[in-house]
């Protein structure tokens, strides 16, 4: 995802005080407001605005992948964050697990914003629970501009005979195992534990592979690929974007076996010590120039209808960013498997212990 620039810069940036409005909050809120959010997810520049416009002060809380994002609210509380930018597909399991509460939509005016595509979705069909931060997509970054990347299979990293390189897998359980899955040509959204377990069997045997070289977060195979280390790595496309932009040279491909879809949501916390903070986050987000920009500097496309009347046409016909037509009909959305998740979860741990 995002542009290049160090966490370590949003967390000193996520500290400074640049003079608050206390004439747009309560006297009685806290100060700050606690965002839980992936690395390098967010415009530097909008901590020091939102903070001029709001009143609050942006502290972030970040993480690599889904299962460590749901191991940290578990481990720590949910009183520790007001807001939780995570995928659709975990937005189920976090109710469940009492993470996460409704959302009062009254104090979020600019959710009149959102495109009607990204209402009522099926991992939040009543709007309850969730707001879209942006949305994207997954596939292979890699390094040979001879190769089209309309043409790419998941055999570049699953078939030793036709890696060319070293690699990386994603170190997320369900994108990972969905994708597996795909490469055998079955849905994503299986939950028959044969084909769980051939997509385990597939995975295992890319690890025998002399150049894989681990699972990694999307940011981290992004980082391998550009340093030469990877030839290739499964990464989110705004990551594909930032390398894309860095070396001319590499690619990015949706596999012709598919892959899916994603919207990365923005959630209150179950315990959030500061909702007030919390709801003007979620309206600053869905502000049609906020949103442009956000779009612009992550290099993921934009739920906001707004948004996309202010940004560049150049931007909107970028193929990484914005998927063709061909490769949208090859993709879907990661459904929430409902008790079939411990079958994700069994899985999981053999590919890790193997």
């Amino acid at each position: 995802m995002k542009k290049i620039f160090l966490a370590l810069t949003l967390l000193i940036a996520a500290s400074l005080f640049v003079g608050c409005n206390d004439d747009k909050k309560s006297s009685s809120q806290p100060d700050k407001v606690t965002v839980m959010i992936y690395s390098e997810y967010i415009d530097p520049e909008m901590l020091t605005d939102f903070q001029m416009k709001t009143g609050f002060k942006l502290q972030l809380e970040l993480y690599e992948a889904q299962e460590e994002m749901i191991g940290k609210l578990q481990a720590s509380g949910t009183s520790q964050y007001d807001v939780i930018i995570a995928s659709d597909v975990v937005i189920q399991q976090m109710i469940h697990l009492g993470l996460i509460q409704p959302i009062d939509t009254n104090k979020v005016p600019n959710r009149v914003n959102i495109a009607d595509q990204f209402k009522n979705p099926s991992y939040d069909p009543t709007n309850s629970y969730s707001i879209p931060y942006l949305w994207g997509t997954t596939g292979i970054l890699y390094r040979d501009a001879a190769v089209d990347p309309l043409k790419v299979s998941y055999n570049m990293l699953f078939d030793a005979a036709q890696t060319k390189g070293n690699f990386s897998l994603l170190e997320e359980s369900r994108s990972m195992l969905s994708m597996a899955l795909q490469a055998k040509g079955y849905d994503a959204n299986s939950t028959d534990q044969k084909q769980i377990n051939e997509a385990v069997e597939h995975i295992l045997k890319a690890k025998k592979d002399p150049h894989f070289l681990g699972f990694d977060g999307s940011v981290g195979g992004k980082d391998k690929v550009l340093s030469k280390m990877d030839w290739a790595a499964i990464v989110f496309n705004g990551e594909a974007m930032a390398a894309i932009e860095e070396d001319s040279s590499l690619q990015f491909a949706i596999p012709t076996e598919g892959s899916f879809m994603w919207v990365d949501a923005m959630l209150l916390s179950s315990k959030a010590p500061n909702k007030e903070g919390a709801y003007a986050f979620m309206n600053y987000i869905l502000d049609a120039k906020i949103g442009a920009q956000l779009a612009k500097f992550i290099n993921y496309a934009t739920p906001n209808k707004a948004s996309l009347e202010v940004i560049d046409e150049e931007f909107k016909n970028n193929r990484v960013i914005n998927p063709s037509k061909e490769e949208i009909d090859r993709m879907v959305f990661l459904k929430d498997p409902g008790d079939a998740a411990r079958l994700f979860d069994e899985a999981w741990t053999i590919v890790k212990t193997r």
